[in-house]
């Protein structure tokens, strides 16, 4: 909450455990790594092994090892920055702040620290595990990550949508599929908040904005995924209640949240036919399928949701029977704003990794740093990944302020970010080669992650077609 976070402000030395030279040090009993203004010694005996911090100011880069069957035995040597090549080395990724005032900034920080102090060193075993860091994600509802733009008279942070994409990409840079999993609590938390009565309000958002419980949004359909207006799952009205029939596909946190904000047929055919509800876990005639066995987003539970005869009270209702599908657009316009800023937080961690991979990588007697076609590459990632970072804090500027163009805005960022971001993943696990592929490097899990960005909330492809159907004002 803006004006009372709280955070602890600690030093703390940057891992290199995941690097390839790293793999060589592993079998060595001692071995050392000297980046520009950081040296590194790792000692095997240690218990356990660390890496430790021994020295500021060097300009060369060094790494040693005498395990002569090392795979990065090419590593061998000493490169001596000078020229062009030092000031390439020492230089700095651009300003991720750029644009952010004094608050926001504070806030990217806070972020940012808890990313590396409480997800970073996790977010592995939370994939291979398939574990929901339910802890975690309780420790994030304490810094108000929970209610980002909920309204502070029921405990929400009361932050702006640029706030939150800020938030998003920070958290993402640790693990997107946790930081996506948060965005869609904060977008059934935005729901009730929005179109709520003051009883729903009160009531229904404490819990969610602690973490208490856990909320899915449930628009997808098995036979209607982009035709969302299709939806068939039916909502009859019987005496003081509704009757839900139907499924719901691909739901995040299915199974496992305890609130299901559901979009159902109470009506004619077509997008005026559908209205909002939500149903609690424990509902009679509400169950789950499997739990999907997922290509990334493994640190989130993902299964259909399925009413058979569910009787929910009418009063569970949010808005007015026929607004659903207008409710359920709203909610994915930052959606979209979110999932992008997702996809550049997985996109600036390769880059950062790249970076390093490319400074302290040998190859053909030389670092792959020198190589131009790798530099070319790099500058492309760097390039476009700020830009769209651009355009997602634009996009979410439009929404804050309820510009007229604001879906178009929010439609051209999510396809330019989540586009992006799937390539600069792929392009940083490219030049990691056959290191990128392996599962001790974090970039597969980046990758995979951020893939699924370019279908969900309204895949790329339609996209495309509601900024080009804006371009041409055609219905």
């Amino acid at each position: 909450k803006t004006g009372t976070m709280h955070h602890r402000r600690v030093m703390a030395v940057r891992p290199f455990v995941n690097s390839p030279y790293a793999r060589s040090a592993l079998t060595s009993s001692r071995s050392s790594f000297t980046s520009p203004g950081l040296h590194m010694v790792y000692q095997r005996s240690a218990s356990p092994p660390t890496f430790t911090q021994v020295w500021r100011g060097g300009v060369g880069v060094t790494c040693h090892s005498p395990h002569k069957h090392s795979p990065n035995s090419d590593l061998h040597t000493t490169l001596p920055m000078r020229g062009s090549q030092r000031a390439y080395a020492t230089g700095a990724l651009p300003d991720i702040t750029l644009g952010l005032d004094e608050t926001q900034q504070q806030i990217q920080k806070t972020a940012l620290d808890f990313a590396r102090e409480h997800m970073k060193e996790q977010a592995e075993k939370w994939d291979e595990n398939k574990i929901f860091p339910v802890d975690v994600l309780r420790s994030l509802a304490e810094l108000g990550f929970a209610g980002l733009y909920i309204k502070e008279d029921v405990g929400g942070s009361g932050l702006t949508r640029v706030d939150a994409s800020v938030v998003f990409e920070a958290l993402a840079t640790a693990c997107a599929s946790t930081a996506a999993y948060l965005s869609i609590h904060n977008m059934c938390a935005w729901v009730v908040d929005s179109y709520g009565t003051p009883e729903q309000r009160s009531t229904l958002l404490p819990p969610l904005l602690s973490f208490q419980e856990f909320a899915s949004y449930c628009l997808t359909e098995p036979s209607c995924g982009s035709d969302s207006a299709a939806l068939k799952t039916s909502a009859v009205v019987s005496g003081d209640n509704y009757v839900l029939n139907g499924e719901k596909a691909f739901i995040s946190g299915g199974g496992v949240s305890d609130f299901y904000i559901i979009m159902a047929r109470t009506g004619q055919p077509g997008p005026k036919g559908i209205s909002c509800m939500y149903v609690k876990k424990g509902t009679p005639g509400l169950s789950f399928g499997k739990q999907e066995n997922k290509l990334g987003w493994n640190s989130q539970p993902t299964s259909a949701v399925i009413f058979d005869n569910c009787k929910i009270p009418r009063s569970n209702l949010i808005g007015k029977e026929g607004e659903g599908f207008r409710i359920a657009m709203k909610a994915l316009d930052g959606g979209r704003i979110n999932i992008g800023a997702c996809s550049l937080g997985a996109a600036q961690a390769c880059i950062e990794l790249a970076r390093e991979h490319l400074l302290v990588r040998n190859a053909f007697g030389k670092p792959l740093a020198s190589n131009q076609a790798l530099q070319f590459k790099l500058a492309d990632m760097v390039t476009d990944v700020t830009a769209a970072r651009q355009m997602i804090r634009l996009a979410a500027h439009k929404l804050d302020s309820g510009a007229p163009d604001m879906s178009i805005y929010c439609a051209m960022a999510k396809k330019m970010a989540t586009d992006i971001g799937f390539q600069v993943c792929n392009e940083a696990l490219q030049m990691f080669g056959g290191y990128g592929y392996l599962k001790d490097y974090p970039l597969n899990r980046y990758l995979r992650d951020v893939r699924v960005h370019q279908i969900l909330e309204g895949t790329n492809e339609i996209m495309r077609f509601i900024i080009a159907r804006s371009v041409l004002d055609t219905k």
